[in-house]
């Protein structure tokens, strides 16, 4: 971080109280009686504003209407200790254990479990039990048998908090009212069920957890983790909108001030210090701070001061400033180090605090803390071409949310920052004319804090936000992307490193004919569940490869990433070679004590239409008996297995793969088992019909082996996956999946696949795929694609290393990799692709390095080649005799800056010989 960040932050911290105005008045955490007239004049203007409200109206005549027939109708649902009166609540580890003492009122019940997942359905208020505070527990009705049955506490999931936060929202919107329309029928619902919870948690201590685990640092005073206390925002803005009814009534505020203070001081002391806790948990505090009065106010000395520096400025054991979670930030990818749905959630979190403190003091805050714009706009980072983020570790699918970007859109108005008003509001507007969002009011934040209006969307071109290239290193993820519309192709690459992680390898997942057609799978129904232990967050869930079916690591909170070792193009930069992109990244498997390596290639075909080159070595570090599997899931209604001809093979059931076997137990998970063992290439085709669409079709290239194993499985279906990534109608369906096993090591002989999607009836880019290596060379893998005009064919010869070398006849490479397209007729030259290079001879051609491995791209042109190096270089270039050959060099700005004639090599008159001194952009080669 710099001094001049630091310096902005520290600077705002020591002001951030003494701006905000010191006023008693309420409301104020989203509007004030000031603006209460003009907010009014919004309502009649804005229709999808006023919807909300309305709609808040009318749920509320229905309690209205119930409680005038019995007016503690609302009240006597509140899960309380209505009979017992305990005060002390006990757990045990994650799950609530028992209560007892005494209080002289009512308590508030403490939460069931820290684990949502539950067999029982949570009733409606309608069926909640008036006063239910029985020696049997709950009365609560099984998802299954649909019987109501006596249960635990610690069975029933979160009904207990859900059930207090759904009746306090309901106080919420009718405080909200009384302020709104100032009829008094709306205060007279809300008080009673706030003020009878305030006193009953005022009288309810914190729980203890008779075990003294971990759960005694996390626990909030309603729920098993002080992230989850919702109900404090309700209460703060139940509190905020009819401060002033309850003082008119005398109400003694004490009890509800001290709760607040208390739960304050329990989100202070609580929760995990070096994650997205910090912040959600900040979040509450802004809302406790903003609504109590100044320090001075109260004798404790714990007002709105003491709460917004322990927001903002003071660290605790448990709980991280907001200046000092920061700094886990990646300051120059703007990536927070989790999986991308807990990260967009971080930066909305920020967005919103920021918003509240915004509101208080006028000061602009956004503009000291420019991360977060910086992540909001990193966060298309994250997207697949259908604009879905992606789905490794505890993620989904899903769109970035939209209120990223309106609460930066109104930040820019209020403060005039014209110019980005106006970028981020196109980005919006893309994002509603692409169907992904429609402008409305959800809660009260969107209400009070979105424009009413955004500015017309600019006719400019946008800038892209996502680049050819992208590599977090604090998550361990590599995208590659190419194409457009139907044919926009996608790969990433991850690892395990950072919060919210899953033990995967190296894993992938690949977008390709307009959906996510290799998914990760996502995570389980909750992290304790044994679906999510055993299987959704652990390597059979994944697209890798396992070692010995034993493959495994700590998956949430890991530390377990690749190196990435090569890649093509730079990260943001898009060159004007722009015919394929690659990764080779490198693993060691813990578990098994194994080094993995994954070469990862999208190629531009000689069509719009690019495929997806795919090579995975994996060995142990110790030799002997060892297994290697490489699992690969597709989205489809079906997989079918030829040999190289195209014919059928016959697969049969097998009881392989299970823990009763040695594997683990994620392997259970597979169903539908079937296999065949099998030696030469063979294609795989993965079908996914859909309605009255062509069939979408992934043709599998599969690089056959002395006794290899091919499985068709069926996986349980991905919790990644939703309708912007996957056809409606199969979203909820079985994965079918492809697993190669080999019962050795796959590392001079890798796992070698080619991925080839198109659409039936459409282009299909590839006739066909062949493998091949070199005897005296076994590392090197050699790959020829014949594409799908019969003459052009792909030669990918790959290493396992820079300085491997593979050599045959008159063709030589000391590198990592290197690609060649000709036509077979007259073996003319189309492109030249070359990373990780010392020296290559092919063709005539002889390219050597000056010291470091080089990257070079030649591509054929009317009157010689086009050449771009990243490094010194020599190339030795093939020309007849009696001809000459010029050079010409171009800066970054495309200006011709040297121009030269070739000379002959000394040791071979037919070539001719260019020195290259440093790295250049755009090389032009004439004869």
């Amino acid at each position: 971080m710099t001094k001049r960040y630091l310096i902005i932050i520290l600077s705002l911290l020591f002001n951030v109280s003494a701006s905000i105005a010191q006023s008693t008045d309420h409301p104020r955490i989203y509007i004030n009686n000031a603006s209460k007239a003009d907010f009014l004049k919004t309502l009649e203007q804005i229709e999808w504003k006023n919807e909300l409200v309305e709609k808040k109206k009318e749920n509320l005549e229905k309690y209205l209407g119930l409680i005038k027939k019995d007016p503690q109708w609302l009240v006597s649902r509140l899960q309380m200790n209505w009979k017992t009166k305990h005060d002390k609540v006990y757990l045990k580890e994650g799950n609530f254990s028992h209560s007892e003492g005494s209080a002289p009122v009512p308590t508030v019940r403490y939460s069931g479990t820290r684990d949502w997942a539950t067999d029982y359905n949570r009733p409606k208020l309608e069926d909640v039990i008036p006063y239910l505070d029985d020696p049997r527990g709950l009365y609560l009705e099984h998802k299954k048998t649909k019987k109501l049955e006596w249960i635990h506490p610690s069975k029933a999931g979160h009904a207990i908090e859900k059930i207090n936060e759904q009746i306090m929202g309901i106080a919420e919107d009718a405080a909200f009212l009384f302020w709104l329309t100032n009829e008094q029928k709306y205060a007279e619902l809300a008080a009673p069920i706030f003020l009878t919870y305030m006193d009953g948690m005022h009288y309810r201590d914190a729980p203890i957890d008779l075990e003294n685990t971990n759960q005694a640092n996390i626990s909030g005073l309603a729920t098993f983790e002080v992230i989850h206390e919702g109900i404090v925002v309700s209460l703060v803005t139940a509190y905020d909108f009819m401060h002033d009814y309850l003082v008119s009534k005398n109400t003694n505020l004490d009890n509800s001030i001290a709760v607040f203070q208390k739960w304050g001081d329990q989100i202070i002391d609580k929760g995990i210090p070096d994650n997205n806790w910090n912040l959600f948990q900040a979040r509450f505090l802004t809302y406790i701070g903003l609504v109590l009065e100044d320090n001075q106010t109260y004798k404790n000395g714990k007002g709105r001061e003491y709460f917004l520096d322990h927001t903002f400025k003071t660290s605790t054991d448990r709980q991280l400033s907001i200046e000092e979670s920061l700094l886990v930030y990646d300051f120059e990818t703007g990536i927070w180090p989790e999986s991308p749905s807990y990260s967009v959630h971080v930066i909305t979190t920020l967005l919103r605090i920021l918003t509240l403190l915004d509101n208080a003091t006028n000061q602009n805050e956004f503009l000291n803390y420019p991360i977060i714009e910086k992540a909001a706009l990193a966060s298309f980072q994250y997207l697949f071409p259908s604009g879905y983020t992606l789905g490794f570790g505890d993620s989904n699918h899903k769109i970035l949310p939209p209120e990223n970007f309106e609460l930066l859109i109104a930040n820019y108005q209020k403060y005039n920052n014209t110019e980005k008003e106006v970028l981020i509001s196109s980005l919006l507007d893309e994002m509603i004319s692409d169907d992904l969002y429609t402008r409305k009011a959800k809660d009260y934040f969107q209400l009070f804090f979105y424009l009413d209006k955004v500015k017309q969307a600019s006719n400019k071109e946008l800038p892209s936000l996502n680049s050819t290239t992208f590599y977090a290193p604090n998550v361990s993820m590599f995208n590659q992307r190419m194409g457009t519309g139907d044919d926009a192709v996608m790969v990433s690459t991850v690892g395990s490193f950072g919060n919210h992680a899953h033990a995967n390898g190296i894993s992938l997942e690949l977008f390709a004919n307009k959906y996510v057609l290799g998914p990760d799978l996502g995570k389980g129904p909750s992290y304790w569940h044994d679906d999510h232990l055993n299987f959704y967050s652990r390597f059979p869930a994944h697209n890798t490869v396992v070692v010995d079916g034993k493959s495994d690591y700590a998956a949430m909170r890991t530390y377990n990433p690749y190196t990435l070792d090569n890649f093509y193009p730079k990260v943001g930069e898009t060159p004007s070679f722009n015919k394929l992109t690659f990764s080779k990244v490198s693993f060691f498997e813990p578990e098994t004590v194994s080094d993995q390596q994954r070469f990862t290639a999208i190629i531009k075909s000689n069509s719009a239409k690019p495929y997806i080159v795919d090579v995975f070595r994996s060995k142990k570090q110790k030799e002997g008996t060892q297994k290697h599997e490489y699992i690969y899931h597709n989205l489809g209604k079906s997989l079918e297995v030829f040999n190289s001809k195209g014919q059928p093979l016959n697969l049969t059931a097998t009881d392989d793969l299970s823990s009763k076997k040695g594997d683990l137990k994620g392997y259970d998970y597979f169903s539908d088992k079937k296999k065949t063992v099998y030696s030469e290439d063979v294609q795989v085709l993965f079908r996914l019909k859909s309605n009255e669409s062509p069939d979408n079709l992934m043709k599998l290239w599969v690089k056959g082996s002395p006794n290899q194993t091919v499985y068709y499985v069926n996986s349980p279906k991905s919790n990644a996956l939703s309708e912007g990534t996957a056809p409606a109608e199969i979203v909820d369906d079985p994965l079918p999946t492809l697993i190669l096993k080999r019962e050795e090591a796959a590392w001079s002989n890798p796992f070698a696949v080619v991925f080839n999607p198109y659409f039936e009836n459409g282009d299909n880019p590839i006739e066909n795929v062949s493998y091949s290596s070199l005897a005296k060379y076994p590392n090197t893998q050699i790959i020829d694609v014949l594409l799908n005009d019969k003459k052009t064919v792909d030669r990918i010869v790959l290493n396992a290393s820079e300085n491997a070398v593979a050599a045959e006849n008159s063709f030589f490479q000391r590198g990592l990799f290197s690609i060649t397209r000709q036509l077979n007729i007259d073996n003319k030259l189309d492109f030249l692709f070359l990373s990780g290079m010392e020296k290559y001879e092919n063709m005539g051609w002889d390219i050597i390095s000056s010291g470091e491995p080089f990257t070079l791209t030649l591509e054929s042109t009317a009157g010689g080649f086009l050449v771009s190096t990243d490094k010194p270089i020599t190339i030795n270039m093939p020309l007849a005799k009696g001809k000459e050959a010029f050079i010409k060099l171009y800066n970054d700005a495309d200006k011709l800056i040297k121009s030269r004639k070739g000379t002959t090599n000394r040791n071979d008159d037919s070539q001719v010989v260019f020195k290259i001194e440093k790295a250049y952009k755009k090389i032009e080669i004439t004869y």
